[in-house]
């Protein structure tokens, strides 16, 4: 997954003004977590010193597995599995190969209105996704972009069992590692659910935001399983290759995400929250 990168360029893409992205590494070249945020912390001093203009960091990661600070013991792998604890909010997901990495650098006006940021992200996101003809949603009360999936009454039965039985609705503590691939976040395609395409996890310090998206392009969704995505029990993942039923590149989809998120995130008549 996430092959055919060698057309992505490394090091910054020339803007004389406005927002500024700097790619860190694909592919071959991908970035460990550690690194990455490491780089945001000194291009977000940088950046509050008014040092450089705003930024958004662009990459793929290795294999990691991080948790927001509003994760749950019960969310993370059951196995051990390694987990980053960062100060983002949200909580736990799985990044690497295929997936899209997006860290968006950006001073904001005091009061801070942070859903606002989230909801430029995601509409930056949702265009994307459009191009490539893949509509893309918002789900009330959780963040990110979904596809949304079919009416209860027309979904597959989970286990032989009617929807009106199915377990997650009624146990809040539902674990679906523990009962079947058939629950498998990576599965939600199949069970046409509503399933995430991309995650949004932020944090702003000093009123300038740090952390951002994650878009899956073609990355192994397996990997999701492992844990309890963004602590989301009643719902799955989903991918661009997935939804598309083709392969597609993080080279394709990277000159359409930057287009988009420069449209949204310069354009943007950027307001301090109502107070």
């Amino acid at each position: 997954m996430g092959a055919a990168v060698t057309a992505i360029s490394r090091g910054e893409t020339p803007a004389p003004e406005g927002l500024r992205f700097v790619h860190l590494g694909f592919g071959d070249d991908a970035v460990d977590y550690e690194s990455a945020w490491q780089e945001q912390r000194r291009i977000h001093a940088a950046r509050f010193a008014d040092e450089v203009p705003d930024t958004c960091l662009l990459l793929e990661h290795l294999s990691v597995y991080t948790a927001g600070r509003r994760t749950s013991d019960d969310e993370r792998p059951l196995d051990g599995t390694p987990v980053v604890d960062v100060d983002r909010g949200g909580k736990i997901t799985w990044h690497g190969p295929g997936q899209l990495i997006g860290y968006p650098i950006q001073k904001l006006p005091r009061p801070v209105d942070v859903v606002a940021h989230v909801r430029r992200l995601e509409e930056a996101l949702i265009r994307a996704c459009a191009e490539f003809g893949i509509e893309g949603s918002r789900v009330e009360g959780r963040s990110g972009v979904w596809v949304l999936g079919d009416p209860l009454e027309e979904r597959p039965a989970l286990g032989g069992l009617n929807l009106d039985f199915d377990p997650r609705l009624a146990d809040e503590l539902f674990d679906p590692r523990l009962n079947g691939p058939e629950y498998a976040p990576s599965n939600a395609g199949q069970r046409r659910e509503d399933r995430k395409l991309a995650a949004i996890g932020i944090r702003v310090a000093k009123g300038v935001t740090m952390h951002g998206f994650s878009l899956n392009v073609n990355p192994d969704n397996t990997s999701f399983d492992k844990i309890v995505p963004c602590g989301i029990r009643d719902a799955g993942v989903a991918s661009l290759a997935g939804e598309l039923g083709r392969e597609i590149t993080i080279a394709e989809v990277l000159p359409v995400v930057e287009k988009h998120l420069r449209d949204v995130l310069e354009n943007a008549e950027l307001l301090p929250r109502a107070v």
